[in-house]
């Protein structure tokens, strides 16, 4: 989930910067594979730059940590897992830890 939150925000942060109509994008491409339940509940409010509702990222970084830990007692990488949860890190130092976790999109700002 967290692989999918980092890349719907890094898709958005692409298009906002390519001056395309972010709305536009998402109604065509969440009829398509793209589609998911962050593009469909989560797209508009990320382009709006709303985060007040939802799992809070602090919640997130605590899941991620009990994931990472058990994956490390069986030598499994989790790479990307790992990456995206010190992104999640970096924005509760910067006081977001109660922002929903697609408020991964604000480190592109």
């Amino acid at each position: 989930i967290a692989g999918v939150v980092q890349g719907l925000s890094e898709a958005i942060n692409f298009g906002m910067n390519a001056g395309l109509n972010m709305i536009d994008v998402i109604e065509v491409i969440s009829k398509g594979a793209a589609q998911s339940w962050q593009m469909d509940n989560r797209s508009i409010s990320m382009v709006k730059g709303n985060f007040d509702f939802g799992f809070a990222l602090d919640l997130m970084i605590k899941d991620l940590n009990i994931v990472i830990d058990e994956a490390s007692k069986e030598r499994i990488n989790l790479e990307v897992t790992d990456l995206i949860k010190k992104k999640y890190q970096t924005l509760s130092k910067l006081g977001y830890g109660n922002d929903d976790t697609s408020a991964l999109i604000r480190l592109f700002d």
